[in-house]
């Protein structure tokens, strides 16, 4: 795997691609053909004006929203315009970029091929994967500071029978962090679901919570045999940290 720590303003967040019922991400993998193919990103751009900023849970799960957007779009898939890049990217460490974006920054950002998301009040926009040096200069110049976003009031509960990524309670991490690990989670989700399950969940809008897991249940969620995903370790936390948990209804039926 790439050792190279990430640049002050840029947020990485590299996971292994292994798209098995129950997989985990392990800790610092050996070297693989996955680290010798040419590597790619996805980049996600969350909008944060000074006056107005989002919430934090709201900015993590319209970020997981937006990558199954992008999976699913039909200009990833088969033949489309984004097919080829989005299969690179997941043949090789599935990369995310969260950086921020505000007034001109923002425009000139939707101006750019990729699909902005709404939440309740956050917007993403996320871009079909780009090579790592090959960044629109657009995007480059975009930092990750500034994505400190609290929530202003008490999170409710998930509601019943939707998908749910449980966040590691013991882990400290940024927004931008966070909602890295959140679309990876959902990524993790998606590769496990068939068809007739995928269509399901895009035809509800992609519904679906971020929380952060009581404690007394981590370790009880954390190995169950849902989808775990694993943090590299090049910010933040450690390396092969547990993150996020990925508990959607259909994958629970099958523990």
């Amino acid at each position: 795997m790439n050792s190279a720590m990430s640049s002050p303003d840029t947020h990485h967040d590299d996971s292994t691609p292994v798209p098995a019922a129950g997989a985990e991400h392990p800790p610092r993998p050996q070297r693989s053909a996955r680290d010798e193919a040419p590597q790619f990103v996805l980049p996600l751009v969350v909008r944060i004006e000074k006056a107005e900023p989002p919430a934090r849970t709201d900015a993590l799960e319209t970020a997981a929203k937006a990558v199954l957007v992008l999976l699913s779009d039909e200009r990833a898939l088969g033949e489309g315009e984004w097919a080829g890049a989005v299969r690179d990217w997941q043949d090789a460490r599935i990369r995310k970029v969260v950086r921020r974006a505000r007034g001109a920054e923002w425009r000139k950002a939707e101006t750019l091929p990729g699909v902005t998301v709404h939440g309740d009040a956050a917007e993403v926009r996320v871009f079909p994967p780009v090579p790592l040096d090959g960044w629109p200069k657009e995007l480059a110049k975009l930092q990750v500071s500034g994505t400190d976003l609290d929530d202003p009031e008490p999170v409710a509960p998930a509601p019943d029978g939707i998908t749910v990524l449980w966040l590691n309670p013991d882990l400290e991490m940024s927004a931008g962090k966070a909602m890295a690990q959140a679309g990876h989670a959902a990524q993790l989700a998606w590769w496990e679901l068939t068809g007739a399950e995928r269509t399901a969940w895009q035809d509800s809008g992609f519904r679906l919570a971020v929380r952060t897991a009581p404690r007394e249940r981590w370790a009880r969620l954390s190995g169950s045999g849902l989808p775990v995903v694993r943090d590299a370790g090049f910010t933040e936390i450690a390396p092969g940290s547990a993150t996020v948990v990925s508990d959607h209804p259909a994958l629970r039926a099958r523990l």
